[in-house]
């Protein structure tokens, strides 16, 4: 297969969008062993999903042998999804991008007016100018299926659906009608896939179980995707399928941290900029270890203290697996240092001046992280000492007195819990005063996954203000060098909340090295 060369600026990747009328129809089993089963035949595949998602891209990741990374309008505008896309599928010769929710749901705004929803998988294949592939539960459906596929079809002449995988079927009579049905509307039908039990991935409360926790058993259980999808999809007629006309440039984390041009500034209402396609790359390591940059700046909103590129210290591991690629990209290109480690078993590394605690699944492992009383210990001392941290939903569980009863770092003032309901959706907030990543007033998008609550509270000081139905919420907890919030931002959509993070964890460097 050709390979896309870094930095091509003509002609995007091709792509194809995997989508479906409702959630729960099998989006993931499909593009994940679609995924797999492009790679074993030769392809580069590139893998993306729509939306706020941190789970699906870690099962596409395992598929594609390459991070999986996220496509979200509302959290990074819908000026860089097309960059972001660019950035993510060079050296590939084909993209599969996952759906979220039915194909045209999206953000619900009662100001909305037409058909595509913000946030939805429609906009996205909008955006990239690429064709969709309908996945369809077909249990319970026979020849009204004609009708439901009808209406997709032309619900949005700017979509364009490219054809049909049918999921679950219960017999050859079944496959048979279904594909009649299909005719009737003039949609092909690229696969036919038989109800297969055991490919189903154990889940809990927020979905399916991250592939990093589930170890062993999700590769396992991405091979079996694969090997599904390979036997029953026609593969070549869906690679031809494939498209984009995605054009422009190609999203660059070193010049995102460059000043803002104050025309795109007024245009877009966003800091920041993306870059040409031949602008300068930063070297970016995968996987754990440490990760530097190659063209740090000496001014602009991410400069750093001469002579320091602080050490960002990374929660990983099986309780810490909320994250986006373009965090780690947008550290190093601002100049830090990046380690990942695994608060289960590690203490902070060597020289540590900053600390991210992503989102995850705490609760899940609040015992194991308790047992790490040394690190929970260091977290605390270096908080005090003002060490910068940025927390995001596990990493505030984290940072509290405890968890369901297990002691934590005892950083923020209050305790946390599972809770009886989940908090799910996007938020408008605004920085209610100045951090150590954003200033008081600053607007910001975000999302709310989260089953646990916070009792007990004390009087810390709230990082975000939103209203929800009405209800005017104070969310979070600012202490020290601490932000600490349930709301989980996509770094792409903030870059100059990146720059000053690591310009205060340079400054703390800087500190503790002349005292």
């Amino acid at each position: 297969m050709a390979e896309c060369a870094p930095g091509e600026a003509v002609v995007s990747v091709p792509a194809v969008v995997v989508a479906a009328p409702a959630s729960g129809s099998g989006k993931t089993t499909v593009a994940t062993g679609l995924i797999g089963a492009l790679r074993r035949a030769g392809h580069r595949v590139a893998p993306f999903k729509v939306g706020p998602d941190y789970i699906d891209p870690g099962y596409h990741g395992l598929a594609a042998g390459r991070p999986g990374r996220n496509l979200d309008p509302v959290l990074v505008g819908m000026e860089r999804v097309v960059p972001l896309y660019r950035h993510g599928a060079q050296g590939c010769d084909l993209a599969v991008v996952e759906g979220v929710m039915g194909l045209f749901d999206g953000r619900i705004d009662e100001n909305q007016s037409g058909a595509i929803a913000e946030g939805s998988t429609a906009q996205v294949a909008g955006l990239l100018g690429a064709p969709v592939v309908l996945v369809v539960d077909a249990r319970g459906h026979s020849q009204s299926l004609a009708a439901l596929l009808h209406g997709f079809a032309t619900f949005d002449s700017t979509i364009r659906l490219g054809g049909v995988i049918l999921n679950r079927v219960g017999s050859e009579r079944h496959d048979q009608v279904l594909r009649a049905a299909c005719d009737r509307v003039g949609l092909a039908v690229l696969g036919s896939l038989p109800r297969m039990a055991e490919l189903e991935v154990p889940s809990r409360h927020l979905g399916l179980i991250p592939a990093v926790e589930h170890g062993v058993a999700a590769t396992a259980a991405v091979e079996a995707m694969t090997d599904l999808v390979a036997a029953h999809l026609d593969l070549h007629a869906i690679a031809a399928l494939a498209h984009s006309t995605a054009a422009g440039p190609i999203w660059d984390p070193g010049m995102e941290l460059m000043p803002p041009d104050p025309a795109h500034r007024a245009e877009t209402g966003r800091s920041g900029v993306v870059a040409s396609a031949d602008s300068g790359r930063a070297a970016i390591a995968g996987g754990s270890g440490a990760v530097t940059s190659p063209h740090r700046r000496a001014s602009g909103p991410s400069a750093v203290v001469a002579g320091f590129d602080p050490v960002i210290a990374m929660a990983g591991g099986p309780a810490f697996t909320f994250g986006y690629a373009e965090h780690r990209e947008l550290l190093v290109a601002a100049g830090a240092q990046v380690v990942v480690f695994d608060p289960m078993h590690d203490e902070l590394p060597t020289g540590t001046a900053g600390l991210v605690l992503p989102g995850g699944f705490p609760e899940e492992h609040a015992a194991d992280l308790a047992a790490n009383a040394a690190l929970l210990a260091q977290v605390a001392q270096q908080a005090r000492r003002g060490l910068p941290v940025h927390a995001e939903c596990a990493g505030l569980l984290y940072l509290t007195r405890s968890l369901d009863g297990h002691a934590m770092a005892g950083v923020v003032d209050a305790t946390a819990e599972f809770g009886p309901r989940l908090t799910l959706g996007y938020r408008d907030a605004v920085a209610l005063t100045d951090s150590a990543l954003w200033r008081a007033g600053e607007r910001v998008r975000g999302h709310e996954f989260h089953r646990t609550r916070l009792v007990a509270t004390g009087t810390a000081t709230p990082a975000w203000g939103w209203h929800v139905g009405g209800e005017r919420i104070r969310e979070g907890a600012l202490t020290h060098h601490v932000h600490a919030s349930y709301l989980h931002t996509h770094p792409a959509g903030n870059p100059e909340a990146i720059a000053r993070f690591v310009a205060a964890a340079a400054d703390y460097a800087h500190t503790r090295a002349t005292t």
